[in-house]
């Protein structure tokens, strides 16, 4: 990394003490050789993180980001619209952090810390879902109810594993939906358990290795589930790009760059695991919009 003149690194001001020291003692000594001026923003509220990028100073040329998957998407939600946007950084701290894991980002501290100093830079797409932002994916049908229906303390025991724990839950409580679905080259009118658009490739840690997958080809992969039992998703975890290309009875897959997603009755939306939308919603990929550090190989 050439060096910076200003930075800003976002953290979780409420996380122990103990952690904060651990984790800020692990990343900024390394990063301040290489940064002239390094702001620290510790968040405090749940919606600090979107506020300081929202507001961020057009001298900022590095957004460092120490978090999970919701921080990611709040700081994304608030650079997004900015018409200068600094390259961002990602220093993994939640529990799945999967669009990091995307970006072949390392999931242990130091090692993603060291990796911003030796990366490079990467042009990435973006999603804009009505007046707000997405990364990653943004679901409908099983993958927001499965959400919404994750335990806190689930969460905090088991980790990454409590989403497939609420997915079989979930799957109990699962009625197909009709969804229609307008693309700029094709309509689709389909009985489904769950729609998912992706611009990541992975849910829960889990890759889900869609054919012709790309993060800077300025299209989004629609994912739609016609089946409620728990065999078929599942499936679609572990297979590989072969397999999910020739199993065409419980999915339909479709690639796009501008999506119009109608349902009958209005349903909650789960956008990089926040969950605060709801359907119809048009989906706009804007291509290469974001600059993330990647690793150099």
């Amino acid at each position: 990394m050439a060096q910076i003149k200003k930075a800003m690194l976002i953290y979780n001001g409420n996380a122990g003490q103990k952690n904060i020291e651990k984790t800020l003692g692990q990343t900024v000594p390394l990063l301040s050789l290489y940064i002239d001026e390094l702001i620290l923003k510790p968040t405090k509220l749940p919606r600090d993180a979107y506020h300081f990028c929202r507001a961020i100073d057009e001298t900022v040329e590095l957004l460092i980001i120490i978090g999970g998957d919701g921080t990611v998407h709040e700081c994304m939600n608030g650079i997004g619209g900015l018409a200068k946007r600094p390259a961002v950084a990602i220093l993994p701290g939640g529990t799945c952090n999967d669009f990091s894991r995307t970006l072949g980002i390392p999931q242990q501290m130091q090692k993603a810390a060291q990796m911003i100093v030796d990366g490079k830079k990467k042009k990435v797409d973006f999603v804009k879902a009505e007046d707000r932002y997405f990364l990653n994916f943004w679901g409908i049908g099983l993958i927001a109810d499965t959400s919404n229906n994750i335990n806190n303390k689930e969460k905090a025991l088991l980790g990454k594993i409590s989403y497939f724990t609420s997915a079989i839950r979930t799957l109990q409580q699962t009625d197909l939906f009709h969804v229609r679905i307008e693309t700029e080259e094709e309509n689709w009118e389909e009985e489904a358990v769950f729609v998912l658009v992706m611009n990541g490739q992975f849910i829960g840690t889990n890759k889900i290795d869609l054919p012709n997958a790309a993060i800077d080809d300025g299209k989004a992969e629609i994912l739609i589930c016609r089946n409620t039992s728990f065999s078929a998703l599942k499936e679609i975890f572990s297979m590989n790009r072969e397999e999910l290309e020739d199993f065409t009875g419980d999915l339909s897959l479709i690639q796009a760059s501008r999506i119009h997603i109608h349902t009958k009755e209005e349903m909650n939306v789960d956008t990089d695991g926040e969950v605060y939308m709801t359907s119809p919603s048009s989906l706009e990929v804007l291509k290469q919009h974001l600059t993330f550090i990647v690793p150099s190989e």
